[in-house]
Formats: structure tokens, sequence, C-alpha cells
């Protein structure tokens, strides 16, 4: 579960960025495991589905998960 706060000087996106990467860290995101589509997370954290992509774009880039078209985003 990503829990946000409002209160933090850091973007909404840099924010669940880091959870995903705490969990894999952690163990709880295991490698292959699916992350939830863009809409499942945004409308259970009533965010932006953009603000979303932004920080799955993110764990992409550095190299945390990997993304397949038509499929989603898969833990590395």
């Amino acid at each position: 579960m990503i829990h946000l706060d409002h209160r933090d000087s850091r973007p909404i996106y840099e924010q669940i960025a880091d959870a995903f990467r705490r969990q894999i860290d952690a163990g709880v995101l295991a490698p292959g495991e699916k992350l939830p589509s863009v809409r499942e997370l945004s409308a259970s954290l009533t965010i932006n589905p953009n603000t979303i992509q932004r920080a799955y774009r993110e764990l992409e880039k550095d190299g945390w998960t990997q993304s397949e078209p038509g499929k989603g985003s898969f833990v590395r």
C-alpha cells in the first residue's frame, strides 16, 4: 500500500516511486511481479494518471521496473 504525504516537499510522483523502491527492497514486491495498472493506482490514490505514469517512467529509467507494451510494468 502506498501512503502519500501532501505536506511532504517532494512531488507526488517521487513519493510513489520511492514507495515502490522501498517495497522492492523489502521483498514485498518480487522480481517479475506486476505493478498495479496506471488506472487502478490513480483511482485508488485519487490522483491524476499522468502522475502515476511519471512515477513508473522514473522507476523504469532507474532500472527498478520493466515495461511491456500491452501488459504493464513489472519488477526487475
